[in-house]
């Protein structure tokens, strides 16, 4: 199960907030949790811009969730090309490529934004 940074920053600072619905497809040990590389470079990026309400260390996220098991998957060229042929229903450019890299990769995209499931099988919407 891939989540969308949303989920890994809820998961990671304020695992309350996970809806219910996602806590029990997370429980399942045999179901491996995700962590893109996507999410780390999207923190980053929101760090860099200085909000008072967005302080969040990237790299102390990424050791974090792998200490917790999380496997971590990088861009790879086939997720970058592969956002040429997605449908234009979401204009950001992060979530676009966290959905093609759960399609690509054959996981689940779990994700508290509902627009998203308008992608299809891959991404499952909570909350």
């Amino acid at each position: 199960m891939l989540l969308d940074t949303q989920m890994l920053l809820w998961w990671a600072i304020e695992p309350k907030r996970l809806p219910a619905a996602a806590l029990s497809l997370l429980a399942d040990p045999a179901q491996p949790l995700v962590l893109s590389v996507v999410s780390l470079w999207e923190v980053a990026f929101k760090s860099s811009l200085g909000r008072a309400d967005f302080q969040v260390e990237a790299a102390a996220l990424r050791l974090g969730l792998l200490g917790q098991g999380f496997r971590e998957l990088p861009v790879r060229a086939e997720h970058a090309l592969a956002v040429q042929h997605l449908p234009w229903i979401h204009r950001d450019p992060f979530d676009r490529l966290l959905v093609v890299q759960a399609r690509v990769e054959g996981l689940g995209l779990l994700s508290a934004d509902r627009t998203l499931v308008a992608y299809g099988e891959h991404v499952q919407a909570v909350g």
